[in-house]
C-alpha cells in the first residue's frame, strides 16, 4: 500500500515536472514580444478607461498609438492636449492641438414648454423607456429624463435639475469623452466645440418633426423656418430633416442667429453680454435695406449700359 502511494506521487511529480517543462519552452518559443514604449505611454495616460478615444482602455490607446505612423487619428479626450504632448514626446511624433471639447444637451423641452402627455411608471431608466415606447411627451426627439448620462458619466459633470427635467453639464468638469451621449438613446447629447472662451452657439432641439406638429408638442422647438439660415452671413447653419444645425466651424459668434429666432431654440452660452435682441434686429433691418438698395442700383446700371449698347444699333437702322 506504501509503495503504491509512493509509485503514485512520483509518476505525478514527474509528469508535472514534464509538462511544466513542455509549457516552458512552447511559452518560450511563442512569446510575442511588446515594445515597452506601450507601457510608458500608458504611464502618462489619465487612467479612467472611458473609451471616450475610441479603444477599449488607456491600455488598446497605448497600443494602438504605439503602432501608428503618427497621432493624427489617436486622442485622449480626457487627458488633452498636455496629456498628447507626453505621448509625441514619448514616441518622437509631433501632435496637433485640439480646440476643447464639451457636452451640449441639445433639448429645451423643459417642464413647462413640453407638457407630458402620459405618466411612465417603469423602471428609471432611458434605454428601458426608448425600447417601450416614444416617451411620455408629445415629442419624440427630446430627452427622456430618467438620467443614465449620469450614470454614464465617471466624472461628475452630469446632473439632473428637478425643475426642468434635462441633464445640466458642468463644463468645469466635462472631459468630453463621449460617455453621456453614447448612453442617451435620442441621442440628445452632442460633443462639440467649447468655443473661444467657452461662447458658443447651438440649436438646442433635434426635433424632425415638421413645425406644426413640433410647435405643439413643445414651445421651443425648432420648427424649421429656416430664418436662422438666411440670416447667417457665415453659411454656418443648414437645415436637415425640418431642422436647424450650426456648424461651429464656420459660426463666427454674431449672435444674429440666436435673436432672429422665433421659438429660442437657439442658444447663446458663456456670452459677456445679455443678447440685445432689438439691436441686432435693426443691424440686420439696415444691412437689408443697403443691399436691397445695391441691388436695385445694379439693376438700374445694368439696363443703363444695355440701353447705351443699343443707341449705335438704332442710329445704324436709321441711317439705312
Amino acid at each position: 500500500m506504501t509503495q503504491t502511494f509512493f509509485w503514485t506521487i512520483l509518476i505525478l511529480a514527474g509528469l508535472g515536472l514534464v509538462l511544466a517543462l513542455v509549457l516552458f519552452f512552447i511559452a518560450k518559443k511563442f512569446k510575442v514580444e511588446e515594445d515597452p514604449r506601450i507601457d510608458e505611454v500608458e504611464k502618462v495616460m489619465p487612467g479612467a478607461n472611458c473609451g471616450g478615444c475610441g479603444f477599449a482602455g488607456c491600455r488598446a490607446f497605448a497600443d494602438a498609438a504605439v503602432k501608428a505612423p503618427n497621432l493624427d487619428n489617436n486622442y485622449c479626450p480626457v487627458g488633452g492636449n498636455e496629456v498628447m504632448k507626453k505621448v509625441a514626446s514619448i514616441l518622437g511624433y509631433e501632435v496637433k492641438e485640439k480646440a476643447p471639447m464639451v457636452a451640449v444637451v441639445r433639448c429645451n423641452g423643459t417642464c413647462d414648454k413640453r407638457p407630458k402627455t402620459n405618466d411612465y411608471d417603469g423602471l428609471a431608466s432611458c434605454k428601458v423607456k426608448a425600447a417601450l415606447y416614444a416617451g411620455d411627451t408629445g415629442c419624440a426627439y427630446g430627452c427622456l429624463g430618467c438620467g443614465d448620462c449620469v450614470e454614464a458619466c465617471q466624472f461628475g459633470a452630469i446632473s439632473m435639475d428637478p425643475a426642468t427635467g434635462l441633464p445640466v453639464v458642468d463644463e468645469e468638469k466635462c472631459t468630453a469623452c463621449g460617455a453621456c451621449s453614447k448612453a442617451c438613446p435620442k441621442h440628445v447629447i452632442e460633443i462639440r466645440n467649447k468655443g473661444p472662451r467657452s461662447m458658443r452657439l447651438y440649436v438646442s432641439c433635434i426635433n424632425k418633426d415638421k413645425g406644426p406638429v413640433a410647435k405643439k408638442a413643445c414651445a421651443s422647438a425648432c420648427i424649421g423656418c429656416g430664418i436662422c439660415a438666411k440670416t447667417c452671413t457665415h453659411d454656418a447653419i443648414t437645415i436637415t430633416d425640418n431642422v436647424a444645425y450650426i456648424d461651429f466651424t464656420k459660426c463666427k459668434l454674431c449672435r444674429e442667429c440666436e435673436a432672429m429666432c422665433p421659438t429660442e431654440a437657439i442658444h447663446g452660452v458663456n456670452f459677456p453680454k445679455p443678447l440685445d435682441k432689438e439691436g441686432i434686429k435693426a443691424r440686420i433691418a439696415e444691412r437689408n435695406r443697403k443691399a436691397k438698395e445695391a441691388a436695385e442700383a445694379a439693376k438700374a446700371a445694368a439696363a443703363e449700359a444695355a440701353a447705351k449698347e443699343a443707341e449705335p444699333v438704332k442710329k445704324e437702322e436709321n441711317n439705312g
